[in-house]
């Protein structure tokens, strides 16, 4: 929230606690921009909020509330009742330029808050398992996280970035196979890649580099004897390949937790020894069984299987038991869609382990159909046909791929316009938002030797005070995207201060050396709108270029 909306709510509650008799708190009074220039800079709806409970009318209550408002105090101009009881505030120019100072002092600092107030926040996402190449379904999922995690920082949460590495189990099994059959082909031997193996190309080229390395050193070993070989080598590449992609996508992780190191550290013996403890587990021909239901979950659940083996639930309890170990407020995972029903029996989990259920947040991150010449891509890790994220990214690129990914609700379909994302045209929504970067940029580069103002008695037309209002709403927009984990409100955010610069771009004159006084405000202006511009896409991991 901007000091000046602050300073709104606060006249506000005091105003309206005073005229209706009750109390009411800053953060209950609702703030609106105005649309339209006649009603004002800034629209609230108090008054009809909290009418009925003062027993009176809206617009008598806004009546009341008017007297009670002091306008010096918030540098207002005048209010006004509006229509059913709105109360409609007209600011005094040097309120609303107020924003420009803040924005060029602080910099790329400028968005960041303490609304947050340090809360400690672990985020697990993408976490696909090493076994061949990151599809865009994973790519939705790494931007979401990754821009989440960015605008949760920006507000003043402590963050970390995880990332959990599936290398035990059956995957991994059938991924080893999968690479030793694929080496004893290199070697001119007849082997089969197992049915329900990986048959992508990346594990060619993997057996490829094998067989590079140590020529045909295992092609007439017995194949229990070399699998361990297989695993270790395989799990190494994959993972090296992934990480590569993902830092090349903007995605680090500041944790790489393994499931095998779970494992052995004795992790999932523990929480099953908590889970007995506390009374939760029966067994039930010959498995060990996790009573869930008495947690809200629909059925009880299978720990270790009647052969000794962990269900894939029982390591993933271990994991977040071992998460709310380290000391996290707050767990974020993101999802698959196809894990919808898993979050209730994890919540179940957690809750028998004796921890509150709501410290474990799950968001769904729905796939993302990819559109090509008006049809679909088919996804498919095993069949080897899928589009790989390095492919999507050369075909679009980083910043197109981050920006279309971050700009609708993770738990929505989508489907990926390749046509459109590689326009170079104001059709292409990341082209238009650069776009204006990249003016803004120009703007300053020819100002020559103009310097920014640092008085802004000249801006007042309406397409300036709108750029400098939308200012004012940039780190509460920060602040709401990361409370919701909702990055759209990010890009939304994007596109209306882009159209707004281009708007004002196209009808205002910045560098005029006719009026150098008002054009070294108007570049203070600009430049306060680079860093606004500059620091929400980077919010999102999306680059803003000086040329285009």
């Amino acid at each position: 929230m901007s000091e000046l909306e602050e300073k709104l709510k606060k006249e506000f509650a005091g105003a309206a606690s005073k005229a209706l008799g009750m109390e009411i708190r800053p953060e209950e009074v609702e703030l609106n921009l105005s649309r339209d220039k006649a009603h004002g800079d800034y629209a609230a709806n108090t008054a009809m909020k909290f009418a009925k409970r003062a027993g009176m009318k809206p617009r008598d209550a806004a009546a009341k509330i008017v007297e009670c408002f002091d306008c010096d105090a918030v540098g207002a101009e005048r209010i006004e009742i509006a229509g059913p009881g709105f109360m409609n505030v007209f600011m005094k120019e040097d309120s609303l330029t107020a924003i420009i100072t803040k924005v060029l002092k602080e910099g790329e600092r400028f968005g960041c808050s303490d609304a947050g107030k340090g809360k400690k926040i672990n985020v697990e996402y993408v976490s696909a398992n090493p076994t061949g190449d990151l599809h865009p379904g994973h790519a939705r999922g790494a931007a979401m996280g990754d821009s989440i995690t960015r605008l949760l920082k920006m507000a003043g949460y402590d963050v970390t970035r995880e990332y959990y590495v599936n290398d035990a189990g059956n995957q991994i099994n059938n991924m080893a196979r999968s690479l030793q059959a694929r080496y004893l082909q290199e070697c001119g031997k007849d082997a089969q890649v197992p049915e329900d193996g990986y048959h992508g190309s990346d594990l060619i080229n993997i057996a490829k580099r094998i067989r590079a390395e140590i020529g045909d050193k295992y092609q007439d070993t017995d194949p229990e004897e070399s699998y361990p070989f297989f695993r270790a080598y395989g799990l190494k590449a994959e993972l090296e390949k992934l990480q590569a992609d993902l830092k090349e996508f903007r995605v680090e992780f500041d944790v790489w937790t393994s499931e095998q190191d779970i494992r052995n550290r004795g992790l999932v013996q523990k929480a099953l020894d908590t889970l007995a403890a506390e009374g939760h587990t029966y067994t039930q021909d010959g498995a060990l069984w996790l009573r869930t239901t008495d947690f809200g979950d629909d059925k009880d659940r299978v720990l270790v299987k009647s052969d000794g083996s962990y269900t894939y639930f029982t390591p993933d309890i271990a994991y977040h038991l071992d998460k709310l170990d380290r000391g996290y407020d707050q767990l974020v995972d993101l999802f698959g869609a196809d894990h919808h029903g898993y979050i209730a029996r994890l919540k179940a989990a957690i809750q028998a382990l004796g921890h509150e259920p709501d410290k474990l947040n799950v968001d769904i991150i729905q796939m993302a159909r990819m559109i090509k010449d008006g049809e679909e891509f088919k996804l498919s890790k095993r069949s080897g046909k899928a589009v790989a994220l390095r492919d999507l990214l050369d075909e679009a690129g980083v910043d197109a791929v981050r920006y279309y990914f971050a700009s609708r609700a993770g738990d929505t379909q989508m489907d990926f316009d390749l046509d459109m994302a590689v326009k170079q045209s104001n059709d292409n929504p990341v082209y238009y938002a650069q776009y204006a970067h990249a003016r803004m940029c120009s703007v300053m580069e020819k100002a020559g030797d103009i310097r920014p103002a640092e008085t802004f008695d000249l801006l007042t037309t309406e397409k300036e005070k709108t750029l400098m209002k939308q200012m004012g709403e940039f780190e509460k927009t920060v602040a709401d995207a990361a409370a919701a984990r909702t990055p759209h409100k990010m890009v939304n955010y994007i596109a209306r201060f882009a159209q707004a610069f281009h708007s004002f771009y196209n009808d205002s004159k910045v560098i005029d050396p006719q009026n150098p006084e008002l054009s070294a405000q108007r570049l203070a202006l600009v430049n306060a709108c680079e860093i606004t511009l500059k620091n929400a896409l980077d919010s999102i991991g999306v680059s803003a270029p000086v040329h285009m």
